[in-house]
């Protein structure tokens, strides 16, 4: 039995998301900046900007850290995710993928 939950808990750490849920509506309220390019409400007006509105929220947050870390290099999005904490990545990513 013991070994059973052993394994049961070791079963659930793995398969936790690798990032803190962040919160939406926190995330809203940082989101004016990134209106500017990816629309109000994470649908860009122009091709070149993607859309970011139903992105899995992993991936956003994989994506910010890599732009504000300097693992991908993005002229734009660069100096735009340098100054984000973890917290404002985590509330960003919830509130996108929420849409």
């Amino acid at each position: 039995m013991k070994k059973l939950m052993t394994a049961a808990a070791a079963l659930a750490l793995l398969s936790a998301p690798a990032f803190a849920a962040g919160n939406a509506d926190a995330g809203k309220a940082k989101s004016a900046v990134c209106a500017a390019c990816h629309g109000a409400e994470g649908i860009s007006a122009m091709d070149i900007y993607p859309n970011l509105a139903g992105q899995k929220e992993g991936y956003l947050v994989s994506q910010l850290q890599h732009f504000r870390d300097g693992q991908r290099n993005n002229p734009i999005m660069a100096p735009m995710a340098k100054p984000l904490s973890d917290e404002d990545i985590a509330d960003l990513a919830a509130y996108y993928s929420s849409l």
